[in-house]
């Protein structure tokens, strides 16, 4: 699945981001709006992990959609 497809669905693909990571608030949701550069911030921010880090989960949270 490609990251257009959930940036578009962003409201029914929520539950799982927040299933994912769920040190995410419902504010960095609202921030992040389907946008990945700002997913791939909330979660070097709240994980404490380097951006390559996050942008891998990411990767691997699409890819298993």
């Amino acid at each position: 699945m490609n990251w257009d497809t959930i940036k578009g669905n962003w409201k029914e693909f929520r539950g799982n981001v927040r299933q994912q990571w769920g040190k995410l608030t419902d504010d960095d949701m609202e921030v992040i709006a389907g946008k990945r550069d700002e997913l791939v911030g909330k979660i070097q921010q709240r994980y404490g992990v380097a951006k390559e880090e996050a942008e891998r989960q990411i990767d691997q949270f699409r890819n298993a959609l």
